[in-house]
């Protein structure tokens, strides 16, 4: 009420000005009410969300403008700022802030060949690993943009969802998806990764059926895997980074002028999502955390043996 009779005040219907005393007994109160309001001290609610506001604007804005209330009230206590859930989506609403909203807007970007031969389908929907590099899945999406379509191409560790390559390109060919591969299988051989065993999934695309692709695969001795033909929940967990790229990255922030600027734009996205975005499908418990944090915590809690003890000094 208070806040109604500050907004409405100062209003005039003709050469009338509302005032402070007719709205008051137009909402049922004293006029001394409203004066005592506005000289008592500020509640302690008052104080503490002024506090909280500027916190919760921050994690917001840090965060591509994509969190809702259970993120970021996840990542501020996470940040040492203790408050209720609630709070933040009250504060949240009183600031006109809200997370990302999710559609769907289905574009074609894969063209199947039945002509080229196709491996098994060895994960049958089931998008669970039990540590890195043992199941990636692999797709492509489209960006538009001044200049033209612009296509990126995606690999995901499905055990942490951490992006391990990408690649951008102003053509859906092969090389698109190729590139994203020598980027995958390069930074985690670098990391010191085991890729023995690794099983790559996609849809039935001519650019992850084609000769090129299956030789690097198999220089790399990672087992093919492709989903059925016109299916996206062969390749779902692909299909929803996907979406997440789009309607937290592409939508909001466009339009875009070319590759380049896509590039550049994805380059920071991979880096936020794979370091700093707060994820709820990673672990099996309550809370969020991040693929990189996942998969460090996964690291130690499983060094090797002769490892281990060189890090104790203990004898071998």
């Amino acid at each position: 009420m208070i806040r109604f009779i500050d907004e409405h005040k100062d209003r005039r219907s003709g050469d009338l000005r509302w005032g402070i005393e007719p709205i008051a007994r137009l909402l049922g109160i004293a006029p001394s009410t409203y004066h005592a309001s506005k000289t008592r001290p500020p509640s302690a609610r008052a104080v503490r969300d002024a506090e909280l506001k500027p916190k919760i604007l921050e994690v917001w804005e840090e965060n591509l403008s994509v969190y809702g209330a259970d993120k970021i009230w996840d990542q501020l206590n996470k940040d040492g700022t203790t408050v209720a859930r609630c709070t933040v989506e009250r504060l949240m609403a009183d600031l006109g802030l809200q997370g990302c909203r999710r559609g769907r807007i289905w574009v074609r970007t894969t063209e199947g060949d039945d002509r080229l031969e196709r491996p098994a389908d060895l994960v049958e929907r089931r998008f669970r690993a039990p540590a890195p590099n043992r199941l990636w899945v692999a797709d492509l999406t489209y960006v538009k943009t001044h200049a033209g379509w612009v296509y990126v191409a995606f690999i995901i560790d499905v055990f942490s969802r951490m992006v391990v390559g990408w690649q951008a390109s102003r053509s859906l060919r092969a090389d698109l998806a190729i590139d994203a591969l020598e980027m995958a299988v390069h930074n985690r051989r670098r990391a010191g990764g085991d890729l023995d065993g690794l099983i790559h999934h996609s849809d039935r695309g001519v650019q992850y059926l084609c000769v090129r692709y299956a030789e690097r695969l198999a220089a790399n001795e990672i087992v093919a895997s492709v989903g059925s033909k016109g299916d996206s929940f062969d390749n779902a967990m692909a299909e929803s980074f996907n979406g997440l790229y789009k309607w937290e990255l592409i939508y909001p922030k466009g339009p875009w002028s070319g590759l380049e600027d896509v590039e550049f734009a994805t380059l920071t996205y991979v880096d936020w999502f794979n370091h700093r975005r707060l994820h709820g499908q990673i672990t099996d418990g309550p809370g969020y955390t991040t693929p990189a944090a996942f998969e460090a915590d996964y690291n130690c809690q499983n060094v090797p043996v002769d490892e281990a003890r060189t890090q104790t000094n203990e004898p071998l």
